[in-house]
């Protein structure tokens, strides 16, 4: 039982003999049957022609006996009788088929269509009057009776038969056949009066939409047909006129009558009705969600579509740039809604909206909803600053639209607030929120609570910037004491900073405070961490200098000298004895010199190479011949040598070349590699003459 239930694997490997299409075309060919024609029967007179007849009939009624259900063997035995002119016997198979099913309509349709081709009008008449009483709701039997109608011309009873017709409420097309009728009869307003029934008889979108395409297009009143729309609009259920083909049909109409500021409204009401353009909203809780078949949500965007093709064609600069400003919105809604701390899109959107507000329909709120919806979406995280600093970006641009477009100070002031309350100051803070809310402040002429801002941000925030912005807003307003003592708290704050103590100094310097300022540099050179010495020990001897006090900057080289030896403090040092405030050019030679020793001693090549460098532009500049002399012996020459490269571990990675200055004042150990090194090169040159000797002579001999 178990092994009859199994699976069976189908064979799906080719046949051993294949057999083409065109072997199976010359088989099924060759295997047909011949088709055996009927015996054609001549007949001589009356005689055999009564005989044939009988035989027919015979065979006829035979089919019938053996199938009197079908309705074929019955048609044809009629359709016999008839090709014989025999009418009674033909409505006599007819009348007997009836019995058998008198209601297939499909017979009394080719009852009936016997007697009008032989043009028994009446008897036509009476069958199809019994079976439309019979059969009222098979429509074509009503259409063959009221053809049949007006093909006599007989309009009253045509006109009657209609009537009876529309008593069982056919569909739309019946109601059509019956208002065209009377149109080509020339009773338009009886055509319109039918038009008005069906309507009424029907009231749902299609119905009013068929009457006014036929009052455009067949009763050529443009009038009944704008009545039809506006009325579709107004008279039907919600559901059958909130349908996009009304609003479509309605603003085509329109738009064909050159009607195009009636078409824009339509146009606009439906955008506005149907969210055109937008991405579907989510219901809120307690509202019913309306569900929007696939085939009208097609509907809808092909209105959308047709609303930016007319747009293109009849619109206006604004009226195009609305409708690109709506699909852009609903871009970014999809975006916001896919992910709503998606910063960069919030910042699109607000861009999006704040340049298109003057040339759309678009109010400030607009724009304001924006912004308080883009706020309203925190960092889920309080630790990570890095998306903080995009969020906050925001409160930023909202209070400068505030400020700046809407030029409300005070509701720019109130965003700035709610921004500062909403940061975590005890784990980070933004200086430039803090910054951009006391310049508002300025702005609005408080300068009481401008001060106080920033001193909650030093407290809080306690950044550089804070403290620059703050100090540069008290020297704008002459308030020298405030910055002494906004300093003060900066370097205690940060005493390892080199600009802030620079900035001091200069401060001081720029009211004549020159003790205060020597004071200030003396303090800063003494810290023992600073994060740009080299700065700060320029400015103080520059300060000196400045100030006429030469031997004060002397002395500060030759401390500086103490603490580091680089060679461009000596560069410096020496260019300073030579100038007006030093104490001449053979000190500043001395200075030189004496550098020179010392890198010498040191073993500082590179060094050295950039002081002579330096010392030989000073001896052109200030110098003379014989000096400048001096110093070109002095300069290096530069010799190309290898050395093995090793790694972090010690391991030989191969050989590298690089270059080594050979100074020739020096005598140290390469000076016996650099003779080998020349006797090597001077017994190749040697080596190489005699080479272009011997080719020589062997020429020679050759020409002999």
């Amino acid at each position: 039982m178990s092994s009859q239930n199994q699976a069976r694997v189908k064979n799906r490997a080719p046949a051993p003999i294949q057999i083409s299409a065109e072997q199976i075309l010359r088989e099924a060919a060759e295997r047909q049957e011949q088709h055996i024609l009927d015996p054609v029967v001549k007949i001589h007179d009356a005689e055999e022609y009564q005989s044939h007849l009988r035989d027919r009939r015979k065979h006829f009624e035979d089919n019938i006996r053996y199938r009197r259900e079908h309705i074929g063997n019955w048609v044809k035995y009629a359709r016999f009788e008839e090709d014989n002119r025999e009418f009674e016997r033909a409505r006599s198979v007819f009348e007997r088929a009836l019995e058998v099913d008198v209601r297939n309509p499909e017979l009394w349709l080719r009852y009936a269509e016997l007697e009008m081709r032989n043009e028994f009008i009446n008897r036509a008449r009476n069958l199809l009057d019994r079976a439309v009483q019979l059969l009222p709701r098979v429509d074509f039997l009503w259409y063959k009776y009221v053809y049949m109608e007006e093909m006599v011309g007989d309009i009253p009873k045509c006109r009657a038969v209609f009537d009876r017709w529309m008593e069982w409420m056919p569909d739309d097309n019946a109601w059509m056949s019956y208002a065209r009728f009377e149109g080509r009869g020339g009773h338009w307003d009886q055509a319109k009066e039918i038009m008005k029934r069906y309507a009424n008889a029907y009231p749902s979108s299609r119905s009013f939409l068929r009457f006014a395409k036929w009052a455009e297009y067949e009763a050529k009143d443009i009038e009944l047909a704008r009545t039809v729309y506006e009325s579709a609009l107004v008279e039907l259920e919600p559901e059958e006129s909130r349908q996009a083909r009304v609003f479509a049909r309605f603003a085509a109409f329109e738009e064909r009558q050159g009607e195009y500021e009636r078409a824009r409204v339509i146009y606009k009401h439906a955008t506005k009705l149907f969210h055109l353009g937008e991405e579907p909203k989510k219901p809120a809780e307690g509202e019913d969600d309306e569900e929007v078949p696939q085939w009208e949500q097609d509907k809808r965007n092909e209105l959308y579509k047709a609303y930016i093709c007319f747009e293109k064609k009849r619109g206006d600069k604004a009226g195009i740039e609305d409708i690109v400003i709506t699909g852009q919105r609903a871009e970014y809604e999809k975006r916001v809604t896919a992910d709503p701390t998606d910063y960069d899109a919030w910042f699109e959107y607000a861009k999006m909206e704040d340049e298109n507000e003057s040339s759309t329909s678009s109010t400030g709120n607009k724009v304001r909803e924006v912004y308080e919806r883009a706020i309203a979406n925190v960092p889920p995280s309080m630790e990570d600053k890095q998306h903080w600093r995009r969020y906050i970006f925001l409160w930023i641009y909202y209070a400068l639209y505030e400020e700046m477009q809407r030029h409300d100070l005070d509701r720019a002031s109130k965003i700035y607030d709610a921004c500062l309350d909403l940061i975590p100051h005890s784990k980070f803070s933004f200086s430039k929120i803090w910054i951009n809310a006391a310049k508002l402040h300025i702005r609005r002429k408080d300068l009481i609570s401008a001060r106080k801002l920033l001193g909650r941000a030093i407290g809080l925030c306690g950044k550089e910037r804070v403290f620059t912005e703050y100090i540069a807003l008290e020297l704008a307003l002459g308030e020298v004491d405030r910055c002494r003592s906004l300093y003060t708290n900066y370097l205690k704050a940060m005493p390892h900073n080199c600009r802030a103590w620079s900035k001091y100094a200069d401060l001081e310097k720029s009211v004549g405070e020159t003790e205060r300022c020597r004071a200030i540099y003396e303090l800063a050179v003494s810290q023992s961490t600073l994060d740009m010495p080299e700065m700060l020990w320029k400015n103080y001897i520059d300060f000196e200098i400045d100030e006429g006090e030469g031997d004060k900057a002397r002395a500060l080289y030759e401390r500086l000298l103490e603490k580091t030896g680089h060679v461009k403090v000596w560069i410096s040092y020496a260019q300073f004895e030579g100038t007006e405030v030093g104490k001449g050019i053979d000190t500043a030679r001395e200075t030189f010199k004496r550098a020179h020793d010392q890198m010498k001693d040191a073993g500082m090549k590179e060094e050295r190479v950039l002081l002579l460098d330096a010392w030989r532009v000073f001896e052109k500049t200030k110098g003379d011949a014989q000096s400048l002399a001096k110093v070109d012996g002095m300069l290096p020459r530069r010799v190309k040598r290898k050395r093995m490269r090793m790694d972090e571990n010690g391991a030989e990675l191969g050989w590298e070349e690089y270059f080594d200055y050979h100074f020739p004042n020096d005598e140290d150990s390469n000076a016996g590699n650099l003779k080998i090194l020349e006797m090597a090169a001077k017994w190749k040159q040697a080596q190489q003459a005699q080479d272009d000797s011997s080719s020589s002579e062997e020429d020679d001999s050759d020409d002999e």
